[in-house]
Order: C-alpha cells, then sequence, then structure tokens
C-alpha cells in the first residue's frame, strides 16, 4: 500500500491510462497519486489538420482509461477522444472508459425551441459508437446527460475538493453566506452551506440572450457579511460578476466565486478583472495555461487529481465510486 492508502498489485498490471493531449498533466497527476506510469500514446496532425492517435504500450486484454477534457477548441478535442477510443478498440482492449473531467455540449441538453438540436445526446451518441465502454465526468452541468448514455456513466462531483479548500479557511470567513447565483443552482449551494456552516442566499436571474443574463433580486441577508457563490462552471463571467455586483451593493463585505470548470471565454478575463470578487477558486478540469494570467493574484486553482484517481482506482477494481462521496458533499444534484 503506498502513502495514499491506495493497495498495489491486485491487476495493477492491466490497468492502462493514456492521455489526451488536452489534460495530458492531469492525467500525470493521477498517475503520481496512483503510482503508476502514464501509458505510452501520442497524437500527431497531418498538414491537412487531420490527427492521428498511436498507441504505444500493448492494451490487449487490459483496462484501459482515455483522459481528454473536450474544452477549446472543442472539436478537435472531442475528435481526438474518439480516435483515442477507436484505437484502443481496435487494439483489443479489454474495457475502454472515457474520462471526461469537462463534457463539452453539456449546455446544449434539450430542445428549448423550435428546429434546435440536442447536441449532448449527440456527443454521448458518438462516444458510445466510437467503442467506450463507460464514461467518467465531473460536474456535468445537467445531471440528466447521464441517461443520455447507453453505456455507465460515474458522475463524479468536485464537491469534496472545494469543500476541502474552503474549510482550510473557514475560520479566517467569519459569518459566511453561502449565495446561489441563480435558481437553479439553490439545491449545491444549500450543500456548502449545510457543510460550511453558514447561511444560505438566492440571486433570482432572468436571462436575456444566449450571452447576457441579469440578476433581478436578491433573496437573504448578506450586510455586513462575506459571500460563498458556487457554481459548476465560470464561462463567459456575466452571471457571477453581475451576482457580485448585487451582493456587494447590498452591503457585502467581500466575494468568493468558485467553479468546477474554468471555461472562461468571451470578456470572462475582462468581467473578472473589474468585478467586485476577492478571489476567484476553480479546478484543473480544463487546463489554464497563461489564458487566467489577467486575474493570477487573486485565483486558486486546485487539483482535481486525487478524486479523479481514487475513481480510476475504483472502477477498476470493480468497487463502489459514490463511496467517494459520504460525508463529503455528496453528488451534484
Amino acid at each position: 500500500m503506498n502513502e495514499s492508502g491506495i493497495p498495489g498489485g491486485g491487476g495493477r498490471d492491466s490497468l492502462r491510462i493514456f492521455a489526451g493531449r488536452a489534460s495530458r498533466a492531469l492525467a500525470e497527476r493521477m498517475c503520481a497519486h496512483l503510482d503508476m506510469p502514464l501509458s505510452r500514446g501520442r497524437t500527431e496532425a497531418f498538414a491537412d489538420g487531420e490527427i492521428i492517435v498511436k498507441v504505444e504500450d500493448d492494451v490487449r486484454g487490459r483496462d484501459c482509461f482515455v483522459v481528454q477534457s473536450t474544452c477549446a477548441p472543442v472539436h478537435e478535442h472531442l475528435m481526438e477522444l474518439l480516435i483515442f477510443i477507436d484505437c484502443l478498440r481496435r487494439a483489443s482492449a479489454r474495457r475502454i472508459t472515457a474520462v471526461i473531467p469537462y463534457f463539452g455540449y453539456a449546455r446544449q441538453d434539450r430542445k428549448d425551441e423550435g428546429r434546435v438540436p440536442i447536441t449532448a445526446k449527440l456527443v454521448a451518441n458518438l462516444i458510445t459508437s466510437a467503442g467506450a465502454d463507460r464514461v467518467l465526468c465531473m460536474d456535468l452541468h445537467a445531471a440528466q446527460i447521464q441517461g443520455f448514455f447507453d453505456i455507465p456513466v460515474d458522475h463524479l462531483s468536485a464537491g469534496p475538493v472545494l469543500l476541502d479548500h474552503f474549510r482550510s479557511i473557514r475560520a479566517g470567513l467569519g459569518d459566511l453566506v453561502v449565495v446561489s447565483p441563480d435558481i437553479g443552482n439553490v439545491k449545491i449551494a444549500n450543500m456548502y452551506a449545510q457543510e460550511l456552516q453558514a447561511e444560505l442566499a438566492i440571486i433570482d436571474k432572468r436571462r436575456e440572450s444566449g450571452t447576457t443574463v441579469r440578476p433581478r433580486h436578491l433573496i437573504g441577508n448578506v450586510e455586513g457579511r462575506p459571500v460563498l457563490m458556487v457554481d459548476d462552471m465560470i464561462s463567459t463571467a456575466g452571471t457571477i460578476c453581475e451576482a457580485a455586483r448585487v451582493v456587494i451593493g447590498q452591503g457585502a463585505t467581500a466575494v468568493f466565486a468558485a467553479a468546477t470548470h474554468a471555461v472562461m471565454v468571451g470578456m470572462a478575463m475582462e468581467r473578472l478583472a473589474e468585478a467586485p470578487i476577492q478571489r476567484v477558486i476553480v479546478t484543473d478540469t480544463i487546463p489554464a495555461e497563461s489564458r487566467l494570467d489577467r486575474i493570477r493574484d487573486r485565483l486558486d486553482i486546485l487539483s482535481v487529481d486525487r478524486l479523479l484517481g481514487d475513481a480510476v482506482h475504483r472502477i477498476h477494481h470493480d468497487r463502489s465510486v459514490s463511496a467517494l462521496f459520504r460525508g463529503a458533499g455528496g453528488t451534484k444534484r
């Protein structure tokens, strides 16, 4: 048993973990936690933009995991994941699990008007058709996307990672209020409020377009108190920044904004740089690289490597994944 409490042996030789280009650093940290090497595979691009995946380790009869977030450039990373799965299937892998820390297209999960696709279902079909036997993902935008797959899905929550961070600084947060930036996030905000022994407040917002959301009312009292806002992702940062201005306008003393996925597109960096937010806390489901440098002085990036590594270990040994969340914040919804 290594120092992290993960037993060695027990079929370790049959486990293979590969990484796509979007998540190589995360996969390396997962393997370090599991005390095993990252399996060898490479992706190359032809001059016309086509890509080819080459697996360099023997996978016949092995239990294979491919770690790849389908973040920007979404189509390139999604296609790489599909090709990786197909490559492993044709190389006679016994079981293939797509580990998708960030699942792109998750927001296109329903027909909210006529003549539009349900692209999240299409992507689920593509992953299944490519040859995946199961999927491991984290904080889907809508939990019902699990039902879009015709294969088993393990849906993790970054709650334990975020909660550990906030528990470590809880004494310095004083009379904390957890604020849900919208009605749909109330359940998860309430979980954080209970776990951190804080009060709950809610912001009622109205979506004016695909990119514009306006907060309308604050339900609860934040005057003279620090505020924590938690969501599954920060995309354009419009919602979180406007919500921060609302609570500061109502007398909040500080705002901490946390999210699992640092999508950060469009005007997100400019908005966050100008918003009255003291700290931005995200995880590494999407690689940060240099794109978050503008807010680096108030940014905390937490790693989900141990959580994903433990889930891979449990799946490989046919053990319960939900046991990871007992007493640690539960699942997302």
